[in-house]
């Protein structure tokens, strides 16, 4: 069976599509992305401007357009942050079920947490141990450790490096004063954080997911002799008061950055660098697998598995729970 995942982000809706099998490796056989911008149209009393929420529906129509020419047999739809915490997420919803045909789905920021864990725990082994991650995006930041497949602890944060782009870094280049501002506010959210995980087991590996810490391995990182990406946080330290002193336009020149995440890049390093240091992390290994993938190891888990999928649920805006299995890849054509 053809199944896919499509991730309706605050910056693109992106699709991940596979052959799946019980067992096997959620490995792609497509991927599909288009920019939504909804981050730069939140208002400040957080509601989604109307030009945004047609960027959104226009962006996310392309990509079904996309899975139904791949003959996709199921899709997984969902909404993060910005959307899910929007002031006007009932009319955004609506307006995506007309012009797309589908009812896109929720899931907490913890079950976010929860089930990007999964795929990293899948990916590193048991082998790995204790496992620590962290997951920064555009409206908030995960932070999850445990040992087993289901982790200890799952915390979601009003982290997000668009979120904090918005409201405490209005000026780019950004000032040092502006800066240090917003590592205040991000020590004064991890605080009771670190009081948290201080009772759980000590973690063997830090690792991290998510468009942000992949862009700040491109360029502050290095590789392992695994080959895989790691960013120290010395070395992240060092690259803030540069990138606070580049417009936009200069932080998208550097490599792994994109355009349409350029602006949220300081906030985004600022996050990370703070987080590390609160939490006592030197280095992150960045993890390829993250949410999207999450989703489909646990949609094909067999019924042994246990909870059968009624553990980790999409909600609908009426909060109606409903199993992933139910959303399937139907409705009108756009």
């Amino acid at each position: 069976m053809r199944m896919g995942v499509l991730d309706i982000g605050s910056n693109a809706a992106q699709l991940l599509v596979i052959d799946a099998c019980a067992g096997a490796p959620p490995l792609p056989v497509y991927r599909e992305k288009r920019l939504t911008r909804v981050a730069p149209a939140i208002r400040p009393d957080g509601l989604v401007t109307p030009a945004g929420v047609d960027r959104l529906v226009a962006a996310v129509c392309s990509v079904v357009e996309a899975a139904r020419a791949y003959q996709v047999d199921e899709l997984i739809p969902y909404a993060t942050a910005a959307v899910r915490d929007a002031a006007n997420r009932d009319d955004i919803v609506a307006a995506l079920r007309a012009g797309t045909g589908l009812d896109v789905g929720f899931l907490s920021g913890e079950d976010e947490g929860r089930l990007t864990y999964l795929a990293a725990h899948r990916w590193f082994g048991w082998a790995a141990g204790p496992l620590l991650l962290l997951d920064i995006g555009g409206g908030s930041m995960e932070i999850v450790q445990g040992r087993d497949e289901n982790p200890a602890v799952s915390l979601s944060l009003p982290l997000g490096a668009g979120l904090l782009t918005r409201s405490h870094l209005p000026e780019h280049p950004a000032t040092s004063r502006d800066v240090k501002r917003l590592r205040r506010h991000v020590r004064g959210v991890l605080a009771p954080v670190v009081r948290r995980l201080d009772w759980e087991t000590r973690p063997h590996k830090t690792v991290a997911t998510s468009k942000t810490f992949k862009q700040l391995a491109c360029f502050a990182g290095e590789s392992d002799p695994a080959g895989s990406r790691v960013l120290h946080r010395r070395e992240l330290r060092t690259w803030i008061p540069r990138l606070a002193r580049m417009t936009p336009k200069q932080r998208a020149e550097l490599p792994g950055v994109s355009r349409s995440r350029a602006r949220q890049l300081l906030a985004g390093a600022v996050i990370a660098e703070t987080t590390m240091a609160a939490l006592g992390v030197d280095r992150v290994e960045v993890c390829p697998w993250a949410l999207r993938e999450g989703i489909l190891l646990r949609r094909l888990s067999p019924p042994s598995y246990g909870d059968n999928l009624r553990g980790v649920c999409l909600r609908d805006p009426a909060g109606i729970v409903t199993n992933l299995d139910d959303h399937r890849l139907a409705g009108s054509v756009c």
